[in-house]
């Protein structure tokens, strides 16, 4: 099924056009199909350019542009990884409560303090006996 087609107008330097015009002489094609090559040629570089794809995210984010104008420029997988990423950023971390508050400083310090040791040490002190 053929895609639909829309016109464009446009002015162009009357140069750059003779210069197409030469081209597509010798290319044995039309100006739209040289204009068609060099716009895909042409988003096909901005697509691999990391600055394009920063501007393109940060667009995305600032909500100036929808899910559906970059699945169309970088396609379904980068665009649901920037969603993805998107709704993992504007999420609020969960704030930990306590039910029943923070003990006081009696409660919570009074007993035994235990001492920590290596669990390791033991057995190298062992090793070292033998």
């Amino acid at each position: 099924m053929a895609e639909e087609k829309t016109r464009v107008d446009f002015n162009a330097p009357k140069s750059l056009v003779e210069r197409a015009d030469s081209a597509i002489e010798i290319l044995d094609i039309s100006r739209t199909r040289l204009i068609i090559d060099a716009l895909e040629d042409e988003l096909e570089e901005l697509v691999n350019d990391e600055e394009f794809q920063r501007r393109l995210s940060d667009a995305y984010y600032d909500g100036r542009v929808d899910y559906d104008t970059v699945e169309a420029i970088l396609g379904r997988e980068e665009a649901l990884r920037l969603k993805l990423l998107g709704e993992s950023i504007d999420r609020t971390p969960a704030i930990p409560t306590l039910e029943d508050g923070l003990p006081s400083d009696d409660a919570f310090y009074d007993g035994e303090i235990s001492e920590w040791t290596d669990s390791n040490s033991a057995d190298s002190d062992d090793e070292s006996r033998a």
